[in-house]
This record gives C-alpha cells, sequence and structure tokens, in this order.
C-alpha cells in the first residue's frame, strides 16, 4: 500500500490542506481499477468508517496476494469542509466561501480531456482545486464509488439509469432496500465521472457503458457511525469488489436484489407548508399507503387551526426524514419511494442543491 498526499494550497496565506490517498497495485492489468471516497459532504462520516475497516481488508488482502486491480480510496475527501465549523457546528456540506455544494459544480468534460484538470492547477481556488484532483484520480478508474449518508435513513444509492440493472449487485452487497435512478443531469461527483465517459471523445455520446459503475452510495443517516456497522459494510463493499474481479475471494454468490427501485421522478420530496415543529407519524423504512398521515407541524402553538396535517401524496416507501424537529416553509421532511411518477414537477438532476 501507497500512502500519498495532495497539497491543496488554500486561498489565504499560510493556509494549505492535505488529502491522504491510499494506493493499492494489482496483480493482474486486466482487473477493474477502482477508486472510492468518502465524506466529500465533510460532515458525513459512515463512509469514512467504512474506508477505515475496508483498508484494514484490503491491507491483509495485499498481504495474501489478493488485490488483483489497482484501487485508489480517499477516505476523507475534503479537509476543506472538514475545517468550516459555525458556532460549534460542522458545515460539511457547502462552502462557506461560495455558498456551493461541495458535491456540485464539478467539470463536465470529456474522458479525453482529463490532463487538463490539474493543469496550471495554481490558477484556481482551493475548493475547485480539490474536486479537479477528485475527478482525475476518479477518470483513471472503471469503477468508482463515492460515499455518502442522508439525515436520516435507509441503505439506498443513486445509480444513474446507464448502470441498471448491472449495478445490482452492489445494491445486493450492501444490502441496500432503495435504489433511485438518476437521469445523469447534474454536475454532481458520480455523474461528472458518467458524463467522461458518456462523452469519451468530443461529440461522442455513448449509452452503454459494460464493465463501468459511478455511484452515490447513501450509508442511512449521519448519526448511524458504529463500528460493527462500518465493518459489516466493509466486507459487503469486499464482496462486491470480489464479485467484479477487483479482490479475490472465496466465492459466496450475492442474493438477487430485492428492494424498491425508483427514477427520480417517482420520488415524493414531501415538503412543510408552513413553519413549525415536527411531529412524525411514520418513520424511516415504513411503508404508506395514499392518504396516511406522515406528519403533522404545529405552526401556531394553542390555536385551534394551528396543526397541520400532511399526508403522503400516494403509496410507496419512507427511504429518508430529516433529523431537525422545526421546520421552515417549503422544508423537505421525507423522500417516499413509489411505484407512479410524482404529481409535483421536478427539474432535471438530483433531488437537492
Amino acid at each position: 500500500m501507497d500512502v500519498s498526499e495532495i497539497i491543496i494550497a488554500g486561498d489565504t496565506p499560510g493556509v494549505e490542506w492535505r488529502l491522504p490517498v491510499f494506493r493499492f497495485k494489482g496483480t493482474k492489468p486486466e482487473a477493474p481499477r477502482t477508486y472510492i471516497q468518502a465524506a466529500l459532504h465533510a460532515n458525513e462520516l459512515p463512509g469514512t468508517a467504512l474506508l477505515h475497516f475496508l483498508l484494514e481488508r484490503l491491507r491483509q488482502a495485499e498481504s495474501e496476494g489478493g488485490i488483483l486491480g489497482d484501487i485508489t480510496v480517499v477516505p476523507q475527501a475534503n479537509p476543506i469542509g472538514a475545517a468550516q465549523s459555525h458556532f460549534g457546528e460542522l458545515q460539511g456540506r457547502f462552502d462557506l466561501g461560495t455558498r456551493t455544494n461541495f458535491n456540485r459544480d464539478f467539470p463536465l468534460i470529456a474522458l479525453g480531456e482529463r490532463p487538463s484538470l490539474v493543469e496550471n492547477i495554481d490558477r484556481h481556488s482551493a475548493v475547485d482545486w480539490l474536486k479537479r484532483h477528485l475527478l482525475s484520480m476518479a477518470l483513471g478508474a472503471e469503477l468508482v464509488l463515492d460515499l455518502h449518508c442522508d439525515d436520516e435513513g435507509l441503505q439506498y444509492a443513486y445509480v444513474d439509469e446507464t448502470f441498471w440493472p448491472e449495478a445490482s449487485d452492489l445494491a445486493a452487497a450492501l444490502d441496500m432496500q432503495a435504489v433511485f435512478l438518476s437521469d445523469g443531469e447534474s454536475s454532481a461527483f458520480e455523474e461528472a465521472v458518467a458524463h467522461a465517459w458518456k462523452h469519451e471523445s468530443a461529440g461522442e455520446r455513448r449509452t452503454s457503458l459494460p464493465g463501468r459503475l459511478s455511484v452515490t452510495v447513501e450509508l442511512r443517516g449521519t448519526r448511524d457511525v458504529y463500528p460493527e456497522m462500518a465493518r459489516k459494510d466493509a466486507e459487503g463493499l469486499y464482496r462486491f469488489l470480489a464479485r467484479r474481479g477487483v479482490v479475490s475471494a472465496e466465492s459466496h454468490p450475492l442474493p438477487a436484489f430485492g428492494g424498491v427501485v425508483a427514477p427520480l421522478d417517482n420520488i415524493e420530496i414531501i415538503r412543510a407548508p408552513e413553519s413549525g415543529a415536527i411531529l412524525f407519524h411514520k418513520d424511516v423504512g415504513e411503508s404508506v399507503k395514499e392518504g396516511e398521515l406522515l406528519a403533522t407541524i404545529i405552526a401556531r402553538p394553542g390555536m385551534a387551526d394551528g396543526a397541520i396535517e400532511i399526508r403522503s401524496p400516494q403509496d410507496g416507501l419512507i427511504v429518508t426524514r430529516v433529523s431537525t424537529r422545526f421546520a421552515r416553509r417549503r422544508a423537505d421532511l421525507m423522500k417516499i419511494a413509489c411505484a407512479e411518477t410524482s404529481r409535483a414537477a421536478r427539474k432535471p438532476g438530483t433531488l437537492e442543491a
């Protein structure tokens, strides 16, 4: 295993950021190359815990000659965000300087333009420097996994329609309960990777990418950071790598993925009609019927008309829920994966800013 650091110059004098990168050299040139990162949203730590235990497993495999394909692992992909706290709260999702989501505005380039990402890198801000290095490393692989988590949630993933159903082995290995099929219309990290693969050269657009995968994995919620949970997920991810021929392991067939599969247009995002205290009547993992009571917003405490009921617009599975118990008007409360298309309008791309 090789451990190195990418040094990112800060935007003010005397500041720099260090990005640790772990690399394993494979013994079979034909084996898939893999890139895995966690905590691009720096306050989402289940993936960092998973990769801590996965690296332990990979070191063991390396000592036994079991690393077949090149593997690059970045357990804490955002040292800039990890240093941005506001009144004691880690602000790892948005850059405080630009107010930009750390998982947006990745360059959308053709694969052949990969070298340009890090050319004259010192012309770019620290955040763009970081994004360009991450994307450059990922584009050297065939399997790319970006590990995130939700606020409160089930184990699920965003998978570009191009990679489904081939990616069902990852969903099965990590015991996911849902898969959201995305349309590849944003500048998020995993979609920037897929964009480059689809546009291998200028003017080209491929609709099939066999053997490749770029995916966002949502590892439950922000507070689901426990040793046994992280070890279990690490073993699941190792089984996936073994199935794809990246590492060697005893052959254990994966069960068929039996979770919910829903395109983004079928995701009902439940929003608060008014501001107030949130009383949830349903939890993540529960199946609901159209018209069932999901939550009550206490908008005007003590008033006869002060409580507002929120009901499910259709049948579905509650995949996520916010952990806060106070809502601003139009704040997201839940995501429900449904069999039918939502009647709510949705812009192309990812579900949140």
